[in-house]
């Protein structure tokens, strides 16, 4: 039995149904992150990403992949398969906000809390996280990164190449461009 492994660099899966997507699958351009909502270069780079979607608009779809770095960042595991949760409940990106707008405060008790200042229903967010049910969900994102050759967050690809670049918005906003005119 051979494993198919995408060519280090290359983002393997592609983009599908099962990833957090914001922006049109029309646009030109689509951005991946794996992140991980523990790790302070991601908090730095998700208001990067927010003004990349507000200067690209409709020209930019960006998804967000779960890749906690657990050795690292003890909190980063429960605070991923929260926002799983959250995804259960139709509020991924306002749970993926939350975590970074608080990322000092990530405890179970903290995730909770924000699950309720969402309006989600606490109690299942509560026995997902006690019952793991979104383990094997973050774990696959975890294994989807390593297939594609990240080692560290936040990792970024842009129409399914890894970029290597500066990270910074404007070295970042001018690869997009390059991108969508390919």
């Amino acid at each position: 039995m051979s494993e198919v492994r995408a060519e280090r660099g290359t983002l393997a899966p592609p983009v599908g149904e099962r990833d957090h997507v914001t922006g049109p699958a029309t646009a030109p351009v689509t951005l991946v992150e794996y992140g991980d909502f523990e790790c302070a270069s991601c908090r730095k780079a998700w208001p990067m990403v927010k003004e990349l979607q507000r200067r690209l608009g409709k020209s930019l779809r960006f998804v967000f992949r779960n890749f906690p770095l657990t050795k690292l960042h003890p909190n980063a595991q429960h605070a991923a398969e929260a926002a799983e949760a959250a995804a259960a409940q139709g509020a991924f990106w306002q749970m993926h906000d939350r975590l970074f707008e608080r990322q000092f405060a990530l405890e179970d008790d903290n995730l909770i809390e924000y699950a309720t200042e969402l309006g989600l229903d606490a109690d299942r967010v509560t026995d997902a996280l006690q019952a793991g049910t979104y383990r094997a969900r973050v774990n696959d994102d975890v294994i989807s990164g390593l297939k594609s050759g990240v080692t560290g967050t936040p990792t970024f690809f842009i129409n399914g190449g890894r970029y290597d670049g500066p990270h910074g918005t404007e070295p970042l906003f001018e690869a997009l461009q390059v991108a969508s005119q390919s």
